[in-house]
């Protein structure tokens, strides 16, 4: 796919402070960095061209949150081109943690040293991948999930589990545990994930222990035109309910790809008072549940030499 003619529209650049205390720790287990494009080219097949969004754009926002801790994730406009995002560990090797795009034949060599960048997981789509959409390649992913167990890497997919009826059963034998980002990814809308037949399918994996999920990017999930998504609410409760000990939250930023008005940061971060109105069930996913996945330190931060 070539990159569209219009490029993403730019995050807010001024996020201000939540309303919500985030907890010492605090981690946003899922954001972007973008560029600069004349130092790291984007890929020329690629579904959208965002502004660049670097790592100090990131680390000011992050700020901004009173957030302590993040994970990059590999952006589809790099395909396996990890080298900004690898930069962008090796500037700050406190605090911060990736997850990589690779080939399914990587070599052990290949994940040792991204290991040591602080890669924790490999991320593959299955919403933008050529062929069939939303179809796990069985055997390609069981060939990669083989080759990163023995570092306790995970598998993060993107993917519309309402449309991957198989899903479930394709990875449920993955020697890895699995990640599924913005709450399923549901292309229908969120409230009809909850009454599609493929929710309790779902549901079933998620409680299983091997399966976590992302509070991440609402705008995209929303049948709401805009703030504060409301029927994103039930479905991120619905979750916490089923299994608190493997949810996850992040910002999704700089939101590349968002068609609806763009939020300020401080806002979004906010939504998850609703999401989540136990206190205690917050500072589990905040703080417990992303230390436990991308093996921080109990005392690691930003900024803490």
């Amino acid at each position: 796919m070539r990159a569209t003619d219009t490029p993403c529209p730019a995050p807010d650049r001024a996020p201000r402070p939540p309303r919500t205390i985030f907890p010492i720790g605090a981690c946003d287990t899922h954001a972007h960095i973008c560029g600069p494009a004349n130092v790291f080219p984007y890929a020329e097949e690629r579904v959208y061209t965002p502004p660049d969004s670097t790592l100090g754009d990131y680390l000011h926002l992050l700020k901004a949150l009173g957030i302590g801790r993040a994970v990059l994730v590999q952006p589809s406009v790099y395909g396996t081109d990890n080298r900004a995002m690898l930069d962008a560990l090796r500037q700050q090797k406190r605090g911060l943690r990736g997850v990589a795009v690779v080939d399914f034949d990587v070599k052990p060599d290949v994940v040792r040293t991204f290991d040591d960048a602080g890669v924790r997981g490999v991320r593959f789509n299955l919403v933008d991948r050529h062929g069939e959409r939303n179809v796990v390649p069985v055997d390609e992913v069981r060939k990669l999930a083989t080759s990163i167990a023995p570092f306790g890497w995970h598998i993060e997919f993107l993917v519309n589990i309402d449309e991957a009826p198989g899903f479930a059963e394709a990875v449920s034998g993955l020697p890895v545990d699995i990640v599924v980002g913005h709450l399923g990814y549901p292309r229908n809308g969120a409230g009809a994930f909850i009454e599609a037949p493929g929710f309790e399918s779902f549901l079933r994996l998620f409680e299983t222990g091997r399966c976590w999920a992302k509070l991440t990017g609402p705008y995209r999930i929303s049948s709401a035109p805009d703030m504060p998504y409301p029927d994103v609410t039930p479905l991120a409760r619905r979750l916490a309910e089923v299994n608190p000990e493997r949810l996850l939250w992040g910002t999704d930023w700089p939101h590349v790809m968002n068609k609806k008005p763009m939020p300020n940061d401080g806002d979004l971060a906010d939504l998850i008072a609703a999401w989540l109105p136990d206190a205690g069930v917050r500072h589990r996913v905040l703080v417990s549940n992303p230390a436990k996945l991308y093996r921080f330190a109990d005392a690691e931060l930003l900024g803490t030499a």
